[in-house]
């Protein structure tokens, strides 16, 4: 997901968020290590840019310097593949731009095949056993290289207005009802259409496994485009179409059109009975970052605290990466954001391993 876009986000979302905040969340856990406070360290971090940035700024670092000490000068990064060239160019060099990095899980399995990151220790993170151990990454030999930082959905959104009935299921994208109606993104990397057609129609993301499944795939996809009105690469354009009802249904961001909701639009998320599309970051560390490794262990064992966990449910609008029952998130403040229901997950894998390959038969189906 592309966090630096979204009307939303840019405008609204730090208004609304703050004004389902009034609860509050449970008191932080204390006793960091005293020689940590006294060292007045730096930490330079790595956040995607826009709103994910400006509410890191404003609602997390000050209060992490504050019960550590570790000063933090935030970088904004960029989504993608871009920022994983860039911290690998800056590898070679022996000098990397920010200390920790927030990353995509196809770059974090990248930077791990190509040796970019320093292994972590779990012992100085004792908060990382609160995290959903299938979102703490580890190599072969079972170091742990990247833990999970905040997660979203991705959700069937409709019109209210248009149709007034919910869709319940992902297969209803494929109801010729629903003809030159629908809102899809455009890329196969981030629209992740390929593993909900796997899950949904094939049996599971191992289908996604062979050439053969991922055409197969590819092909079902191939099937709505008489339903497809528009490939969306920018966010903002199909949300306000979807608002507007000239683009009624399509997949979007469950927490952003929760927004859409609050603001008094008719519009709606659905969780899919099959289950949302689950995508997360990561904390990861670049081997030359390694002298601040110490700090860096600090802070991802602070951002995995529970009550940090609901703050930037509350703030961010994003997932939590800890179990519900270690939130005291109330029912409307954790279905704003997340789901009790089996998520879909990413085959990132094979988006890693294969991406010339997808992409290729992906603008196949496209133009064809």
């Amino acid at each position: 997901m592309d966090k630096t876009q979204s009307g939303f986000s840019r405008i609204n979302r730090r208004q609304v968020l703050a004004g389902i905040s009034a609860l509050g969340v449970a008191p932080l856990v204390t006793g960091f290590p005293n020689i940590v406070r006294a060292q007045g360290k730096k930490l330079r971090i790595g956040v995607y840019g826009g709103y994910f940035k400006d509410t890191f700024d404003a609602e997390v670092f000050p209060e992490f310097t504050a019960t550590t000490g570790i000063a933090v000068e935030s970088v904004a990064e960029p989504t993608g593949e871009a920022w994983l060239i860039q911290l690998q160019q800056a590898e070679k060099a022996g000098k990397s731009p920010v200390d920790i990095s927030m990353m995509a899980q196809v770059g974090v399995i990248r930077g791990m095949n190509s040796g970019l990151w320093a292994p972590l220790d779990s012992k100085k993170m004792p908060n990382t056993s609160n995290v959903k151990q299938n979102l703490v990454r580890s190599n072969a030999a079972g170091e742990v290289m990247a833990v999970a930082a905040t997660s979203w959905y991705i959700t069937l959104v409709s019109n209210t207005e248009v149709f007034p009935e919910a869709p319940t299921s992902w297969k209803d994208m494929w109801d010729p009802k629903y003809k030159n109606t629908l809102g899809l993104l455009a890329n196969v990397g981030n629209s992740y259409l390929l593993e909900i057609v796997a899950k949904v129609y094939f049996g599971g993301l191992n289908y996604l496994d062979t050439d053969e499944g991922i055409r197969a795939c590819v092909a079902k996809v191939g099937e709505l485009k008489p339903n497809v009105r528009l490939w969306y690469r920018d966010e903002a354009q199909f949300e306000q179409a979807l608002k507007s009802g000239e683009i009624p249904m399509g997949q979007y961001y469950h927490d952003v059109t929760g927004l859409a909701i609050l603001d008094g639009f008719p519009v709606r998320s659905t969780m899919p009975i099959e289950g949302g599309l689950l995508d997360y970051g990561s904390w990861a560390i670049t081997k030359s970052a390694a002298p601040s490794l110490d700090l860096a262990h600090v802070y991802i064992d602070y951002m995995s605290q529970p009550a940090i966990q609901a703050k930037l449910a509350r703030k961010l609008g994003s997932a939590p990466v800890v179990d519900r029952s270690l939130l005291d998130l109330t029912d409307e403040e954790f279905n704003a954001v997340s789901s009790d229901i089996e998520p879909i997950t990413p085959h990132y894998e094979m988006q890693a391993m294969k991406t010339d390959f997808i992409n290729q038969v992906w603008a196949e189906m496209q133009q064809g």
